[in-house]
């Protein structure tokens, strides 16, 4: 294969894996070009390309997966080459035919490779002829599954066949149950990947999810990078990775690495890859899949290694051979990934799009991030949750641990909720620490960990948290220029200034007796004296002395005219009850809470209303399934009721604020 000439490449995707590639190629002196629909118009990946294109408005088909625009895109731009990150177009054959067919380099494996391995059942049977150990799978429609039910080895996983991250995957414990999730996953397939199509394998319970990083060029070079340990999921999708696995023993590792590298030579795989294995208790190992694409989680073996792969990933697509052999490869430390989402893990993991109020990422030794965002902004529906990874490196995996929890804590995302606390619980969890891990930890521990961060919280004195609010009350005008008297900074004059403020649904009555604008002094009275110093400030980060020790806290203010403080790394929702809000509807709240008035409980878009008006339907029933973030939510009746009105249609979009159905 003749060397090819790379000088701009367009990238056809968005948010962290756009502007990660984008760093690449900028350090290669490789122009960037970016691709937007329309509400990415401000987006940091829009922001940081040499140039960008417009995708329009609508929906996912219309922008991110038009093949025809982004080839457009690239054409019009004078590209060379598309990198297709993950998700979207990443394993999609027809972008790749469509780049050979317009003399554009596609920075991946060919169409043919990708057809066949993205493709989870004719993954399996390519496996099987190069003796690679499988499960127990079966393939066919809906109706042909469906028909064997009494066959199948319960419990058992429905997967999409050309899908990933999840999408579409359900657990079947019951044969009466397999008919709905069989529905259910081919609708989520349909959705993200374009295809219904999904198959049905045995469940390995108690299991292990290992996977192993790929390259190979076009010379007959495959190496490995090493595998990364990838069981600690929530809701079948991987929320942290490491490297290397503490599971796996020095033989069943080279076993693992050995087969990996085979079944790429096997089928003359190119580009970077990923061959993923489900570990069962005894360390057997079996075949899921290959992603043919860059993975989400290719940072951890990057910072243990020093290979920049999307570098690799260039290299080969120009026809180079790869720039290491595999006796060059030096494996360093431990190396631990947290994926930072846009979610409610104390709400069934729903997703919690919305404005992100105050951004700063941890500046902490043997750290990385990779993020879709760099300030405040907002987080759309339409998009997967995922705003941003936390990558840590150290010598072991105690120390890359401990490395992690710091650096956790000095990740400030303020205005919507998101899973980092949670994340910080995992990590110090005792059976994590101890590796006593398996797919299911999330699911058999939750109770533990919610409890967990509860505890966290309430172990914070929510006095400190209370006058650290009103320090930044009183000065919030006076920082942004705007007070004109000290009366403005306070608020309207109360006798003796007593008022209550409200952390958390905590009512703290308080009494200011001292309050010097000019020094930034207050002195509070709550159940004793306390006083706080404004030191320094620097945009949403305050450096406070607070009854005698430094504390640096995170300030801002959401759209319900609420502080968001975060404090001691956990963040915290703060109001004076003298001060009311005069965007909110009060009357409205309160009828929220009315078990009659079902309310989404996220923006997202009606996909499937199961009842009409005039049923009856019991606690628990499915009504209304609201899809956010690629994922479908179920909206269940709280109680026994009788369906009086449905308000919204299918295929509506609607917000968290929208009423969907009244109850009587």
């Amino acid at each position: 294969m003749n060397t090819k000439k790379i000088n701009k490449v367009l990238i056809a995707n968005r948010g962290e894996i756009a502007v990660r590639i984008m760093r690449t190629l900028k350090r290669l002196h490789i122009e960037s070009v970016a691709v937007f629909a329309d509400n990415d118009a401000n987006a940091l990946h829009r922001r940081m390309a040499d140039e960008a294109y417009p995708l329009g408005n609508g929906s996912l088909k219309d922008t991110y997966l038009n093949i025809q625009k982004i080839i457009d895109a690239a054409l019009d731009s004078g590209a060379d080459a598309i990198h297709p990150g993950y998700g979207f177009l990443s394993e999609n054959p027809e972008l790749a035919e469509a780049c050979a067919a317009n003399n554009l380099i596609f920075i991946g494996p060919d169409a043919d490779t990708m057809r066949l391995m993205g493709n989870k059942i004719a993954a399996r049977k390519v496996a099987i002829e190069n003796d690679i150990p499988v499960t127990f799978g079966l393939t066919g429609d809906i109706s042909q599954i469906i028909a064997q039910a009494d066959t199948l080895p319960y419990p058992v996983l429905i997967k999409a066949a050309a899908g990933g991250g999840g999408k579409g995957m359900h657990i079947v414990r019951r044969k009466e149950d397999l008919k709905d999730q069989l529905e259910t996953a081919s609708r989520e397939a349909e959705k993200y990947f374009s295809d219904g199509t999904v198959f049905v394998e045995q469940y390995i319970e108690n299991p292990r999810h290992i996977e192993v990083q790929i390259l190979a060029d076009h010379h007959g070079n495959v190496i490995h990078l090493g595998e990364r340990e990838c069981t600690i999921q929530r809701r079948y999708q991987k929320i942290i990775e490491e490297s290397p696995s503490p599971t796996l023993n020095e033989e069943k590792r080279q076993q693992l690495l050995a087969t990996a590298v085979k079944l790429c030579k096997g089928i003359g795989y190119k580009n970077a890859g990923t061959v993923e294995f489900i570990v069962d208790q005894n360390q057997n190992f079996y075949f899921l899949e290959v992603n043919t694409r860059i993975q989400v989680e290719h940072p951890v073996t990057e910072m243990r290694t020093g290979i920049d792969i999307v570098e690799e990933q260039i290299r080969i697509a120009r026809g180079k051979e790869i720039g290491w052999t595999q006796d060059m490869i030096q494996f360093q430390g431990h190396a631990i990934e947290l994926r930072i989402y846009a979610e409610d893990p104390e709400n069934g993991f729903l997703p919690t799009p919305g404005k992100v109020t105050a951004y700063h990422e941890p500046q902490v030794r043997g750290t990385r991030v990779d993020s879709s965002i760099d300030g405040p902004c907002t987080v759309s529906e339409a998009y997967d949750p995922m705003i941003a990874k936390l990558v840590c490196h150290a010598k072991n995996r105690q120390a890359a641990i401990e490395t992690a929890q710091h650096a956790l804590k000095e990740f400030i995302i303020q205005g919507l909720t998101t899973n980092k606390a949670y994340l910080w619980e995992v990590i110090k969890n005792k059976d994590f620490a101890d590796n006593k891990i398996d797919t299911s930890f999330c699911d058999t521990h939750q109770d533990a960990l919610l409890k967990a961060l509860n505890e966290s919280r309430d172990n914070l004195n929510i006095n400190d948290i209370a006058v650290s609010f009103l320090l930044y009350d009183f000065s919030k005008k006076q920082l942004e220029s705007q007070a004109e008297n000290v009366w403005e900074q306070i608020g309207f004059w109360r006798f003796h200034s007593h008022f209550t403020v409200d952390v958390e649904g905590h009512q703290i009555p308080v009494h200011i007796t001292q309050w010097e604008a000019d020094s930034g002094k207050l002195t509070v009275e709550i159940t004793s004296q306390l006083s706080a110093e404004l030191i320094s400030h620097d945009n949403h980060q305050l450096k406070i002395m607070l009854n005698g020790r430094t504390e640096v806290v995170y300030c801002s203010v959401n759209d319900e005219q609420k502080t968001i403080i975060n404090f001691h790394g956990l963040n915290f929702s703060c109001h004076r009850l003298d001060q009311l809000n005069d965007n909110l509807d009060y009357s409205r709240k309160e009828s929220m809470n009315d078990r009659s008035t079902l309310i989404s409980p996220m923006p997202g878009k009606v996909v499937k209303i199961n009842v009409k008006e005039g049923d009856e339907v019991n606690e628990g029933t499915v009504m209304i399934v609201v899809e956010a973030m690629k994922m479908e939510n179920n909206i269940t009746a709280t109680a026994k009721a009788k369906v009086k009105r449905i308000l919204v249609t299918d295929g509506e979009m609607v917000d968290n604020k929208k009423q969907l159905i009244e109850l009587e």
